[in-house]
């Protein structure tokens, strides 16, 4: 058996989705910025498509800028906000994803910006009293920070930092990557200026993604080019892609509910039955909770021989998992997110991510699995 649990890095391509892609790549081949028939037809999917995600998120579709992915799209957002809204000040925190952490970092080692990092409890939560201090010392600022971490869990609530970067006239950007498909959003209900997505995190395909500008700011173009994107981005659109996106995010909201359920349900049998049989088990961050993001559950298993060595065997025994984000997972430095809430660790942590892919033989397997590995009885 062969089971696939790092959904949180991407997910399989839901059949639909293939489906409504097709004809997209078998006849749809005119350029979008053609004005002759062919050019027509699949600049006419991209509209519908583009009126479909907003449709969704309760959005404009003028407010909508698809993008080739999340960290596109983060660019864009954090980019703009300093060269065309005047922001001098940047509050994140330590966990974001590296399309942000690098980027705000790249702005301040140029001396364009003063970087923040907001304080988080001992899960890894923002502390919304101290980003209330750091905005009223810095109106004006541009907020960034993740709807929910790809590693730990933690959900960021978007309304009240939205109601604190309003009271004190600063910019919201949200990464909204994890939880795009998987948690409702309203984006009439927000204050929020930018929310970034990628279709890969939902059953769409790769290198798809799309940005939010709320209709209340107006930046010029991160990538220059011809007018695609109502002259905000250059380049012709990945057609194919865009129809993707769009299938897939209407599947995941239409069945959001029912998915949930399902996914929850595995994962607290998956922790329920780590604790009842591996002594020692820990769980990181907020992971373990009812109120996080459901899809992913990042362990903390016991030190012990060879427990260096556990991503390595699980994916000898056939199961895919991860130590952390699938940007990082090649250079061997460990999870930025886990140091940055609990220092050095000594305990080897795994990331497991859920999908409505999933079945509970499949978690049957991996306990059995980890089992073998920590030689104890898991019934």
């Amino acid at each position: 058996m062969r089971v696939y649990l790092d959904n949180a890095a991407t997910t399989p391509l839901d059949p639909e989705v293939l489906e409504a892609m097709l004809p997209v790549l078998k006849n749809g081949f005119g350029n979008p910025s053609s004005i002759h028939a062919f050019g027509r037809e699949v600049k006419t999917a991209i509209e519908t498509s583009r009126k479909t995600v907003a449709k969704i998120l309760h959005a404009s579709p003028s407010e909508i800028f698809f993008t080739s992915g999340g960290t596109e799209a983060d660019n864009t957002a954090i980019f703009c906000a300093v060269r065309d809204l005047g922001v001098k000040s940047i509050i994140t925190s330590r966990l974001e994803h590296h399309a942000v952490l690098h980027t705000v970092e790249e702005l301040q080692k140029e001396g364009r910006i003063k970087l923040s990092y907001v304080d988080l409890d001992e899960k890894g939560k923002v502390k919304l009293d101290h980003l209330e201090s750091l905005l009223k010392a810095n109106e004006g600022s541009l907020v960034s920070l993740m709807h929910a971490n790809n590693e730990l869990g933690n959900v960021l609530p978007l309304k009240e930092v939205g109601e604190l970067c309003k009271k004190y006239n600063s910019f919201f950007h949200s990464d909204t990557v994890q939880t795009m498909g998987h948690f409702p959003i309203d984006l009439k209900d927000l204050y929020i200026h930018f929310i970034t997505c990628a279709a890969h995190k939902f059953h769409g395909p790769k290198g798809i993604g799309f940005i939010y500008i709320s209709n209340k700011v107006k930046i010029s173009p991160f990538i220059f080019g011809g007018a695609q994107e109502r002259n905000m981005r250059g380049g012709t659109e990945n057609v194919y892609g865009i129809v993707g996106l769009a299938k897939a995010l209407e599947l995941a909201t239409s069945h959001m509910e029912e998915h949930k359920q399902n996914i929850l349900g595995l994962k607290k049998y998956m922790k329920e039955k780590l604790v009842e049989n591996i002594p020692g088990i820990q769980f990181n961050g907020d992971s373990a909770s009812d109120d996080s993001l459901y899809t992913v559950l990042n362990v903390a298993f016991p030190p012990s021989e060879g427990s260096e060595m556990l991503l390595f065997n699980l994916d000898i025994a056939g199961i895919a998992c991860s130590g952390g984000s699938a940007c990082s997972s090649g250079s061997n430095a460990g999870s930025h997110v886990l140091k940055a809430v609990y220092g050095e660790v000594d305990r080897p942590s795994v990331r497991f991510s859920f999908s409505k892919y999933n079945k509970k033989e499949e978690i049957d397997f991996v306990l059995e699995k980890l089992k073998e590995m920590y030689s104890v009885k898991v019934s």
